[in-house]
């Protein structure tokens, strides 16, 4: 029963990586505003499904997945922010009046796509299986005798933290989201559209060594 106690240990590094508002952060809450908690919270899933792969990767030590991403680390930045700065872009001019009339709608293949689309974009950011493996390092979170048993708690943790992140921020968007009028909605549409705009741009800045520090985590 003491096991347990690793499962929210790693729920509180799923915490730690999810928090930050990062360009995911905000697309996540985009997508609640558009289409509601569901979308959003399926939307978070992928994104806490990315953070539970880098996770593995990172308490395994996977090595030819740390190759495949050191390799083409560079790639995957580029895409992932030339991927932001469409959305950003799509989000701007997008009419939310459409999205609210679609609402009722929200079919299988639509939340399928908010959850690939935000497990691609995060994955697409290898700085995250840098900060996991720097928390696993610092934090104790394996104990002293760490066992295959409870890295898999650990493992249970991230998904759960991550999750629970995910969740409570897109019901929160929901509930003030049901507050606003059009206008306003068309308004938020809009910054949104440019943060996350400039926020991939950032990312693809960060692509290249000058500019590291720039890169979100999440």
């Amino acid at each position: 029963m003491y096991d347990v106690i690793y499962i929210f240990r790693g729920m509180l590094m799923g915490l730690m990586v999810s928090v930050p508002l990062g360009p995911m952060g905000v697309l996540i809450i985009q997508k609640t505003l558009q289409k509601g908690a569901l979308a959003g919270f399926v939307s978070g899933l992928g994104a806490a499904f990315a953070d539970l792969f880098y996770a593995t990767v990172a308490i395994f030590g996977l090595g030819f997945v740390v190759n495949i991403v050191q390799t083409h680390e560079l790639l995957l930045q580029l895409i992932g922010g030339i991927v932001l700065v469409a959305i950003g872009l799509i989000t701007y001019f997008r009419n939310p009046l459409k999205q609210i009339r679609r609402r009722r709608r929200v079919s299988k293949k639509g939340l399928l796509g908010d959850f690939a689309t935000l497990f691609f974009l995060t994955a697409s950011n290898p700085v995250t299986i840098v900060v996991f493996m720097a928390v696993f390092a610092g934090a104790s979170v394996f104990g002293d005798a760490p066992t295959f048993k409870i890295e898999l708690f650990v493992l249970v943790g991230v998904l759960l933290g991550g999750s629970l992140w995910w969740y409570v921020l897109s019901t929160l968007i929901n509930i003030f989201r049901k507050k606003f009028r059009l206008r306003v909605l068309i308004t938020i549409n809009r910054v949104a559209g440019v943060v996350i705009t400039v926020l991939g741009g950032l990312v693809i800045l960060a692509a290249f060594e000058p500019f590291h520090s720039l890169l979100p985590v999440a």
